[in-house]
């Protein structure tokens, strides 16, 4: 039971780190014009999702893995292209990515809404190390019982 505690912290940790990277990779090309394909960078996010295990066992084993009150952590099971939110547009004629009338597409990065992100994964990063401390710190009491 603890060390499943530590796994849920650490793998939150894991995702919010993921999280913090693509947050600074979307401010880094906040005026990509261009990629590597020759596409306006679109904004990235982290797709997270509940850590099961069990996974092509059988099913009595996963209805005792369903039945259990504790989470088992979180992954990341992907990294999605922000679709939703429009695309910037810019007049700027002499820009080399400029279109015929002039207007340049600019990436649908907001550094607000990426540095309120920034400060969300921050504070889960820091939450999920607190967790693990206390955790930790548990553990080590427990054994200086036996002594």
């Amino acid at each position: 039971m603890i060390m499943s505690a530590l796994n849920v912290s650490a793998s939150g940790m894991t995702a919010q780190r993921l999280r913090l990277d693509l947050i600074s990779q979307n401010i880094a090309n906040v005026n990509t014009t261009r990629d590597e394909n020759g596409n306006v960078y679109r904004r990235k996010v982290a797709v997270f999702q509940e850590k099961r295990q069990g996974t092509g066992k059988l099913f009595n084993s996963m209805l005792s893995t369903a039945s259990e009150s504790y989470g088992k952590g979180v992954i990341v099971s992907g990294i999605a292209e922000d679709h939703v939110t429009a695309m910037k547009k810019v007049y700027d004629p002499s820009h080399p990515d400029a279109d015929e009338d002039g207007y340049v597409t600019l990436p649908n990065v907001n550094t607000v809404t990426e540095m309120t992100n920034l400060i969300d994964a921050t504070r889960s990063y820091e939450a999920n190390v607190t967790a693990f401390n206390a955790t930790k710190n548990m553990l080590l009491r427990g054994l200086e019982v036996g002594q």
